[in-house]
């Protein structure tokens, strides 16, 4: 039985850390997000960033083209964010290559 047990301890697949956002500055109508990411090459790396309303609409996407091994955590700015009027909280969500969306959403307060 501890054969077993250990062989399918070895078998499971092995699964990185998802995204996680760090810091969200806001500047006008642009978002400036830190994330970091345990990236490992093409093969796993945090492609992108959201920014979400309170219902969950997407009010702007940020595609990262490339892995940032050795740059982390990383900055990345997403300008032209259209955050509806009277909004005063929006989220931040990052995803990778391989496992999608972070479930953990990132609150920003936004201020006049």
């Amino acid at each position: 039985m501890k054969h077993a047990v250990l062989f399918a301890l070895i078998a499971a697949p092995a699964f990185a850390d998802d995204p996680v956002v760090e810091d969200v500055t806001v500047i006008g109508d642009r978002f400036n997000v830190t994330l970091s990411h345990p990236d490992t090459g093409w093969d796993h790396y945090a492609d992108g960033w959201e920014v979400l309303d309170a219902d969950g609409n997407s009010l702007g996407l940020r595609v990262l083209v490339h892995p940032h091994v050795a740059e982390q955590p990383f900055t990345r700015s997403l300008a032209g964010v259209s955050v509806p009027e009277g909004e005063t909280i929006v989220y931040v969500r990052a995803r990778c290559n391989v496992d999608g969306w972070a479930d953990d959403l990132y609150e920003v307060r936004l201020t006049n």
